[in-house]
């Protein structure tokens, strides 16, 4: 079983490198399960009492405002739940520097060393990935949305929760793609003609125990026609085609 986290948050503002230390602090943590690359619906999600007032260029990003957050809880009092809910998986977080900064900050605070291997497994950053994947390209995660089709339209306001749930199916499609097997189709085209030949039952009388209607026939061929163009060759397509 492959348990994956994926996790967002908010803040009172930037903690930026390089100059005085604000002492901004999350006021929103939201996060996703998967579990074999599946949704569970076992999700994070809580509001946090910052103690601090939130930066006004912060508030016009999430729209969280002081007096919503005066009565939510504290870092403090969830910090444990946090903890026993990350455990044993992978983070998988969109600018990972930035958010698990924050939350590394949260813990030293409550004097709570958390690491790699030893909290959890791995740190996964899918704006890294999405820079080796879209080079030279915007690759926010409304762009990312754009580019896999996935819909974003109750995002008018940064969320943690929803960004995270966004973010668990762009990084799903992000990792989807076929994966490339070491030999040339063209330096085989001889062998799979043949093939075809010995196997012409299989491509003349293949079909499935319930005959496919005319939409799904469609659909179906659309998804391979993306699955080639992403990957840059589909073995089914090419096996089959006349």
């Amino acid at each position: 079983m492959i348990r994956q986290i994926v996790l967002d948050t908010e803040t009172t503002g930037m903690n930026r490198k390089g100059s005085i230390c604000k002492n901004h602090k999350i006021i929103e943590i939201g996060a996703v399960e998967l579990i074999d690359r599946k949704l569970t619906g076992n999700n994070f999600h809580f509001y946090l009492n910052p103690n601090r007032e939130v930066d006004s260029e912060a508030f016009k990003i999430h729209g969280i405002s002081d007096s919503f957050l005066k009565e939510k809880p504290s870092f403090k009092q969830i910090s444990n739940l946090f903890l026993k809910y990350i455990r044993n998986s992978d983070l998988i977080i969109h600018n990972a520097d930035f958010d698990f900064s924050f939350i590394q900050h949260e813990f030293n605070f409550l004097n709570i060393k958390i690491k790699i291997g030893k909290n959890f497994l791995n740190l996964i950053d899918t704006l890294v990935i999405a820079r080796k994947l879209f080079p030279g390209k915007k690759n926010s995660l409304d762009a990312l949305c754009s580019r896999y089709k996935v819909t974003n339209t109750n995002r008018k306001l940064h969320s943690a929760i929803v960004d995270a749930k966004l973010l668990a199916k762009v990084y799903l499609l992000m990792t989807s793609n076929q994966e490339k097997i070491n030999f040339d189709l063209q330096e085989n085209k001889y062998q799979q003609k043949n093939m075809l030949k010995k196997n012409s039952f299989l491509k003349n009388n293949f079909c499935y125990h319930t005959p496919s209607t005319e939409k799904e026939k469609l659909d179906h061929n659309s998804y391979l026609k993306e699955m080639k163009e992403k990957s840059g060759q589909c073995l089914w397509i090419d096996f089959f085609k006349n």
